[in-house]
């Protein structure tokens, strides 16, 4: 099977240099960028979360584990697919991984056709993710042009509340309150309410 070049990165954390070597051989033989790591430290402190990307990681590893790392990045929230490289003896553990959110889990020696599926599975998803952390991101830079007062009404606007009932919640007067949708309606970029509660409603971007 012909895999689909993706712009994308893909992390490869393991002690062993000749599986990072195989790996990165493998994965630049289909375009992918590949970024190697021999310990989870040392990629922690390299992660860009702002690239399109997944990882593939080692599951036992001296220093941190797989499985440790995989704690790490829940805890900063990252959406970062992973799957896991494992031994005959850790598949217990890569269970344990998949529970948490890996992807999936492969042993060694591993199936290379498997493997590149499973990296094209991670990138599609990896796509994903970025598109809707992009689309929450400029959600948040429009909203950031409001002042409090336009923000307090699209609060109301998008709680259906009419122009006579902001008025009333906010002490103004109803062509205050008009005045402000129509500025609201200008710095967001929406032609219709249904275009601005699409904007005021759409979930914010994740923390990494």
């Amino acid at each position: 099977m012909s895999l689909t070049p993706k712009r994308a990165t893909v992390y490869v954390v393991d002690d062993d240099e000749a599986v990072r070597d195989s790996l990165q051989w493998l994965l630049e033989g289909r375009d992918y960028r590949v970024r190697c790591f021999e310990s989870a430290e040392a990629f922690l402190a390299r992660y860009d979360p702002r690239e399109v990307a997944c990882l593939i990681a080692d599951i036992r590893m001296g220093g941190m584990s797989g499985m440790e790392l995989q704690q790490r990045l829940l805890e900063r929230h990252s959406p970062l697919p992973i799957c896991f490289i494992t031994g005959h003896g850790d598949v217990p553990m890569a269970v344990e991984s998949m529970k948490k959110g890996a992807i999936d889990f492969i042993q060694k020696p591993f199936d290379e056709a498997l493997l590149l599926a499973l990296v094209e599975k991670m990138v599609d998803i990896a796509h994903e993710a970025f598109a809707v952390h992009q689309q929450a991101a400029t959600r948040e830079a429009l909203l950031a042009k409001l002042t409090t007062r336009e923000s307090q009404v699209l609060e109301r606007i998008v709680a259906g509340r009419l122009n006579k009932q902001i008025a009333d919640d906010l002490g103004i007067s109803i062509k205050t309150v008009e005045a402000h949708r129509a500025n609201i309606m200008e710095k967001l970029g929406a032609n219709t309410v249904a275009d601005l509660l699409k904007i005021a409603l759409a979930p914010t971007p994740t923390k990494v």
